[in-house]
């Protein structure tokens, strides 16, 4: 049975858990990832969401304003025990409901072509290759995406 946690960047669980992912891109993007850290601090992110299993972390991702009506998904991981549990898609739908609660109506994000299993995800639950926005553009490993937020989904209308 999965819990499912709202909390902030200053999770310490949440950050063992991007400890594990920066391990991962680290392996997956060597030399881009001096590039990519630069957009990944975690002092603007104040929405997170941690997935839970028995106690322990088994998921992770976090959700920041991006523009008036976008929040930005970030830091998105399950370690590889939790993999293929279906615990990504419940993180990215905690953080789309958050989204909508606070008023967005869009959510965007970029993932890396060599992270085929992120890029299979975000398709599966919705979202669409848009072409690289603001620092992606032009950079040939990063893979945008954006999903128009269905508010009917969550609300109570028949």
């Amino acid at each position: 049975m999965f819990k499912i946690l709202r909390t902030d960047s200053e999770n310490t669980q949440f950050l063992e858990l991007v400890d594990q992912l920066n391990s991962d891109l680290a392996v997956r993007d060597g030399q881009d990832r001096v590039f990519y850290n630069q957009f990944n601090k975690l002092d603007a992110i104040k929405h997170v969401i941690i997935v839970f299993e028995d106690k322990i972390p088994a998921g992770c991702g976090a959700i920041k304003e991006f523009s008036a009506d976008t929040m930005e998904v970030k830091r998105m991981f399950t370690p590889l025990q939790f993999r293929s549990r279906g615990i990504a898609s419940l993180v990215l739908a905690e953080l789309e409901k958050w989204a909508l609660e606070l008023g967005y109506t869009k959510c965007t994000l970029e993932t890396g072509k060599r992270q085929p299993e992120a890029i299979a995800l975000y398709k599966k639950n919705g979202y669409k290759i848009i072409p690289n926005y603001a620092q992606y553009i032009g950079i040939e490993n990063s893979v945008c995406f954006l999903k128009e937020l269905d508010n009917r989904k969550n609300s109570d209308i028949k």
